[in-house]
């Protein structure tokens, strides 16, 4: 790979896990509003990770927790945007729009086993300490939807001659 498309790549990633990332925190937040009361509480809950069971408890904005939530949801956004790109970016460039969506179904099916079933509870998205176990397959439905979300508006940009 040269250079150049080693910054592209690079690029595409970190397009992609940005999108991933605001649309998990997003359906983190609208889910933790109806299920705890509190669209913050989530976010603040991923932070679990460095502060134990206390950032389960913090309801409210906090620089400690949510900051922390934030940087720690960005990272896991651009692994699972980088396994998706991996296994599916050029997949999906052949196959069309219901490939890349299929394979952002089969990325976040994965993240799920992986941050609830393979990994130690401690390092847990820390979501399940205030949202439903209905909420957490809505999050990682939003996780499956926004993975090929770049890759779609890139094609569709596109004009044919290009495809």
């Amino acid at each position: 790979m040269v250079a150049h498309d080693s910054g592209e790549t690079l690029q595409r990633v970190l397009v992609a896990g940005s999108i991933v990332c605001v649309a998990t925190l997003a359906a983190a937040a609208l889910r933790g509003r109806v299920d705890s009361g509190s669209a913050i509480a989530p976010i603040n809950a991923t932070s679990h990770i460095v502060f134990g069971s206390e950032a389960g408890n913090v309801d409210v904005p906090s620089l400690k927790h949510t900051m922390l939530g934030v940087v720690i949801n960005a990272g896991a956004s651009v692994f699972w945007a980088t396994v998706y790109q991996r296994l599916f970016d050029r997949v999906g460039q052949r196959g069309g729009v219901s490939t890349s969506v299929a394979g952002g179904a089969a990325v976040a099916a994965l993240a799920y086993l992986v941050d609830y079933q393979l990994i130690p509870k401690r390092l847990t998205p820390g979501w399940e300490y205030r949202v439903s176990g209905r909420s957490l397959a809505m999050i990682f439905g939003a996780m499956a939807v926004s993975l090929p979300v770049r890759r779609v508006l890139e094609r569709n940009g596109r004009p044919p001659s290009a495809r």
